[in-house]
């Protein structure tokens, strides 16, 4: 009989759960299913990620509220694919990270297993961070070692780029799976939703298109560049304690009382939505041409993805070493389920107790079998 294990995934975007029915070796995808968020869970969600009042009680409602909607979205997962209750192992919920500081030694997630395992009556693994971050880890980025074991070639480099909320990238050199590595390279979508949110009224640029309509602005592309997460080391991991719309306020506001700098004139909405876009692109050039990798394969996955224009801009900032860009669809797996799959693959090793982190990864001191389980 298949084993078959459920990825759940909340990532810094937040404008959903990822729901993934998966089984390995080989890997095969059962079922798939994505829950929006309703606007006020995802405000709140957002707003849990800075310090603020009464953050407990409010943690502690939306931790309630997320695990029910998680719970009910497995069940309908099941129900609607008619998969075999028996057949499902355990569940990886990888839960919504409301705050992480490696810096200190800790990291944040919620959406309780209790009820979701009372829910679904299916074990739920969860906590995945922490066992690698008492190591001496960051505890992220955790999909790196899914990548090696999926997607690694024995003779093309490869680089696997997930353009989530935060970039992050995992370097897979060609028959080298002892040298592979990864790191988080800076902001992705979590700024340009943001931003483009603002002043359009859409959660996020369709296509890039309204980038691609603006300028970037060197002054404060620079300023924005300046941010010691740029200038550190790997291994290293960040999110939204980092870069927010608050911080771009600041940078911006700035930027505007530097009369050396600010050009009333460049001051639109739609040129700094082009600077962002190159700020990642930017950051993620800077960390392959900065890894022994001569050329080979860039595969992209998550929601940026499907920005065009900023896959378009990728391919011209690489076009030094002839990388070529492409979705992660073209090795078999959509770009919108790589993550959720990749939690699933952590149950799975987690269940046969194998290790789910890559110290060359994340800088903990050992290979660690990642997260604790909710008993049925």
């Amino acid at each position: 009989m298949t084993s078959i294990y459920i990825g759940v995934m909340t990532g810094t975007s937040m404008d959903g759960v990822d729901l993934v029915a998966a089984s390995f070796d080989p890997l095969d995808l059962h079922a798939t299913l994505t829950i929006p968020f309703e606007p006020e869970l995802r405000d709140e969600l957002m707003a849990l990620t800075l310090p603020d009042d009464n953050e407990i009680d409010r943690m502690g409602k939306a931790d309630v509220t997320l695990a029910t909607l998680i719970g009910h979205g497995i069940n309908e997962l099941i129900e609607k694919n008619h998969l075999d209750r028996n057949q499902i192992k355990a569940i990886g919920s990888h839960g919504q990270t409301i705050r992480h500081r490696p810096e200190h030694g800790f990291t944040l997630q919620i959406g309780d297993p209790n009820i979701i395992t009372e829910i679904t009556k299916i074990p739920v693994i969860s906590d995945f961070r922490r066992r690698d971050m008492a190591a001496g880890g960051q505890g992220a980025p955790l999909v790196p070692a899914f990548h090696q074991a999926i997607f690694q070639h024995s003779s093309i480099h490869r680089v696997i780029l997930n353009l989530g909320g935060i970039a992050n990238v995992s370097l897979l050199p060609a028959g080298r799976p002892e040298d592979v590595y990864g790191f988080d390279t800076g902001p992705a979508n979590i700024l340009m939703d943001a931003w483009c949110e603002r002043y359009t009224g859409h959660p996020y640029d369709e296509n890039g298109n309204w980038a691609a309509y603006g300028h970037p602005i060197r002054g404060l592309l620079e300023r924005l560049q300046a941010h010691e997460f740029f200038s550190k080391e790997p291994p290293k991991s960040t999110g939204r304690e980092d870069f927010n719309i608050d911080w771009l306020d600041d940078q911006l506001a700035d930027w505007r009382n530097d009369e050396l700098e600010y050009d009333e004139l460049e001051d639109t909405p739609e040129n700094v939505q082009a600077t962002l876009l190159k700020l990642t692109t930017r950051a993620i050039k800077k960390a392959i041409y900065r890894s022994d990798l001569d050329t080979g394969e860039v595969y992209v996955c998550g929601g940026g993805a499907y920005n065009s224009h900023l896959l378009e801009q990728l391919r011209w900032r690489l076009r030094k070493h002839n990388w070529s860009v492409q979705s992660t669809s073209v090795l078999g797996l959509s770009p919108t389920w790589v993550e959720a799959t990749a939690f699933a693959w952590l149950v799975m090793r987690f269940i046969t107790q194998q290790s789910g982190n890559l110290p060359s990864v994340t800088g903990a001191e050992g290979f660690r079998v990642l997260g604790t389980m909710t008993c049925v």
